[in-house]
């Protein structure tokens, strides 16, 4: 693990925990009501957290992780962040969020479903939620 990745995830344990709890009563919310552990309906999971993110205030104020991280571990944004793509993307995982930096791409996810695929390539893949949100961080 590099310094900067190392650095970025304890920015966010230590200065965005809220954040972290935010992603995780929404994930919640959306888990709820299903009769199983997991759905195959992605858009019922990107749709509901894009949604439920919204509601809560914590699509919006994404962009000021990113820039709050990627400003704790020394470096400059090339441009200023908004809560859409490239930056802020709602994926069936979770939030994720991306900045170029002079190392490379920082990419930041909040991991709150799993992707379930089965061996049966007929089949759709399911969306298990997580026990609470997975916080993964990569310099690629």
């Amino acid at each position: 693990m590099s310094y900067p990745v190392r650095s970025a995830r304890q920015r966010i344990q230590a200065e965005h925990a809220a954040v972290v709890e935010g992603v995780d009563r929404v994930a919640t919310r959306i888990a709820e009501p299903w009769d199983t552990a997991r759905t195959t309906d992605r858009n019922a999971v990107v749709d509901g957290l894009h949604e439920g993110l919204e509601m809560a205030g914590v699509l919006e104020y994404l962009p000021r992780v990113l820039v709050d991280v990627v400003e704790a571990i020394g470096y400059e944004l090339r441009a200023q962040p908004v809560a859409a793509p490239p930056y802020v993307v709602v994926t069936s995982r979770g939030p994720l969020l991306r900045a170029t930096i002079d190392p490379g791409r920082l990419i930041i996810r909040f991991n709150a479903f799993e992707v379930v695929r089965d061996h049966d390539p007929r089949r759709p893949p399911a969306y298990r939620r997580q026990d609470g949100v997975r916080v993964h961080v990569s310099l690629e």
